[in-house]
């Protein structure tokens, strides 16, 4: 994606059309198209002529680009993981690894990046029932992985959740997995880069009504958000401006309907002590 908002940026700004680019490259306007909203693989010869057309001349810059072209092609480490993973949702693990904010709103569960081990076996459980034991722990410890670009040396990523109050008191894997994943909660709302806010009961109907979703934003501003919604056996990802903003305002309805920040660690030990009577 960011190569490809690179690509556009700099045809663009040569005002050559996407036509002139795929004959360029001996390929098609909707190949150039998919390029840019990097939607499909780069062949680093391809990139190297469209950069001459566009008058890339820089040296420097031109490497990178060509080096990000390389890097495009590199398979995530969620590969390893193909063989429990649905092509759908490894497009969104790419996604999540290269944002630099990432904002959720849940109902039903706590968020992947927040679960304990012993909280996400019973959710992959209540999915997967009939899964091999192997299986089961490989769902689990890709969701483990996940939860490292919340502590990555290097820029990790900022997290900002909006979490129902239903889904910190329903007893997913029963009483002691639930009390030691609110535990958990308690210790990730110290870290400086997670935000945590819950929707009470008292709320009643708020903004998301529809159903959990996560917007993603990148460190480059030539990348638009992308709104992520998990279905049953698909998802959909959403980057159109007027549905990002849409999303975007729920979002921050949300914010304000939830209990604030400042109140997250008083609601959870609430919660705790209603999980030990």
């Amino acid at each position: 994606m960011l190569l490809g908002a690179h690509l556009r940026r700099l045809r663009e700004a040569q005002g050559v059309s996407r036509e002139d680019a795929g004959w360029e490259i001996r390929s098609s306007e909707s190949k150039i198209s998919r390029m840019e909203l990097g939607r499909v693989g780069f062949k680093e010869r391809d990139v190297a002529d469209l950069l001459t057309l566009y008058g890339m001349d820089d040296p420097v810059e031109r490497e990178r680009l060509l080096a990000l072209a390389r890097d495009a092609n590199n398979p995530g480490w969620w590969h390893r993981f193909g063989d429990v993973l649905p092509n759908w949702f490894q497009s969104y693990l790419g996604l999540e690894a290269a944002a630099a904010l990432i904002r959720t709103y849940e109902v039903q569960f706590v968020p992947g990046l927040l679960q304990t081990r012993d909280y996400a076996r019973s959710v992959v459980l209540l999915g997967h029932g009939r899964a091999k034991p192997d299986e089961i722990e490989r769902r689990v410890e890709l969701r483990m992985q996940r939860q490292q670009i919340l502590k990555r040396e290097t820029q990790p990523a900022r997290l900002w959740v909006v979490v129902d109050e239903a889904a910190l008191r329903r007893p997913i894997g029963g009483l002691s997995v639930m009390r030691s994943q609110v535990e958990a909660l308690l210790e990730a709302n110290t870290m400086p880069n997670v935000r945590l806010q819950v929707i009470p009961f008292q709320a009643g109907g708020h903004a998301a009504a529809g159903g959990a979703f996560t917007i993603l934003r990148f460190p480059d501003e030539d990348l638009p958000d992308v709104v992520y919604i998990e279905q049953l056996t698909s998802a959909l990802y959403l980057d159109k401006r007027d549905d990002v903003d849409l999303y975007a305002e729920a979002m921050e309805r949300l914010c304000v309907e939830a209990r604030p920040p400042t109140d997250t660690s008083r609601v959870l030990e609430e919660i705790r002590k209603d999980l030990d009577a």
